[in-house]
């Protein structure tokens, strides 16, 4: 058997066992820090990971599109406006809005590549944070909109940790398998082609321009899902301010450290990258204390972004594929695209 084989067994054997680890546990703990802390990352790095780590599209605001899915999960289900879709309902439109912002801004660029396009696409990240900052009217400004609707399994579970956990990884689970089908289906074999050799993708019949704008629709698609999941399970839409260059740079890392184009390294990368910021800067954080020091370097809360970047360069020094690197390169992807 194989060490990937293993590797995955033990891994679905330690999620299948969580919730009854939680019964263990005061106030749910390990319910709620699995699915905030690596089941939605793991979601919206799947969708960065179809527009960088398929596609070669370099995506600098992510975030920007789990702030749209948040927002509208908000709007649509929050008690001070009169429609009020709830919790399925808001989610399924958070991520069709967030398609179509995908294709909003993968439209004008169809022509950028490399560093221009990862200029375009942060500076739309700062865009769409101003502007969920400034419409009060609709978005609260900087106070955000709650209470909002928990995650809800009526005939499973009642609303609370552990029927978020059961939906946040069915959720999941149906996404790795969309990926999955669409990465081993024509339409990943010309993502792989565009990504590849752009000029022999459209020279052997490619339309780079459709391809480009579906793969930031659907990237853009689950990243809306996980910020309308994120704003469920926290019932908040939490500040604008959250949803800004350093969690795109937060997604960006777990995607490189997992490994660009790999589904199994983008799980990895999650549960590396969300788990240590999540578990162990939070606990050390507690246990410090936010005010024994003044200084930046003794708070633990400070330190994730020099862990992650130190994380960043010795990757691209040692390993630059990735801990878990894609496995089957299609070498052959413009041939059968």
């Amino acid at each position: 058997m194989s060490g990937r084989v293993i590797a995955g067994v033990l891994a679905l054997a330690l999620v299948l066992a969580i919730p009854f680890i939680d019964r263990l546990l005061p106030s749910s703990w390990a319910c709620t820090i699995f699915v905030r802390a690596i089941v939605l990352y793991a979601i919206i790095g799947l969708g960065l990971n179809i527009v960088t780590g398929w596609t070669g599209l370099l995506n600098l605001g992510c975030a920007a599109f789990v702030g749209i899915g948040a927002y509208a999960y908000s709007v649509l289900t929050w008690g001070g406006y009169p429609f009020q879709f709830g919790f399925w309902p808001g989610l399924a439109a958070a991520t069709v809005i967030g398609a179509g912002a995908g294709a909003l801004i993968g439209l004008p660029t169809m022509r950028l590549r490399g560093d221009y396009l990862a200029i375009v696409t942060l500076g739309f990240g700062e865009i769409v944070q101003n502007l969920l900052n400034n419409l009060e009217s609709i978005t609260n400004g900087p106070l955000g909109l709650d209470p909002l609707p928990s995650p809800s399994l009526p005939w499973i579970a009642p609303p609370g940790p552990l029927a978020s956990y059961y939906i946040a990884l069915g959720l999941l689970l149906l996404a790795l398998a969309v990926c999955w089908r669409l990465r081993h289906a024509r339409t990943g074999r010309r993502w792989l082609a565009v990504r590849d050799d752009e000029l022999a993708a459209r020279a052997c019949g490619v339309n780079v321009a459709s391809v480009k704008l579906g793969a930031f629709a659907l990237g853009a698609s689950l990243c809306a899902l996980g910020g309308g999941l994120m704003a469920a399970v926290y019932q908040s839409s939490s500040q604008p301010s959250e949803y800004g260059f350093l969690m795109s740079t937060t997604v960006v890392c777990l995607v490189i450290l997992g490994g660009l184009g790999s589904l199994g390294g983008v799980l990895l990368g999650a549960a590396i990258v969300a788990g240590f910021n999540n578990l162990i800067l939070d606990r050390l954080s507690t246990a410090i204390g936010s005010s024994a020091s003044t200084s930046v370097f003794a708070q633990p809360n400070n330190w994730k972004y020099m862990a992650f970047g130190l994380a960043l360069v010795l990757m691209m020094r040692f390993r630059p594929g990735g801990l878990l690197p894609e496995r089957f390169a299609n070498k052959t992807a413009v041939k059968s695209a």
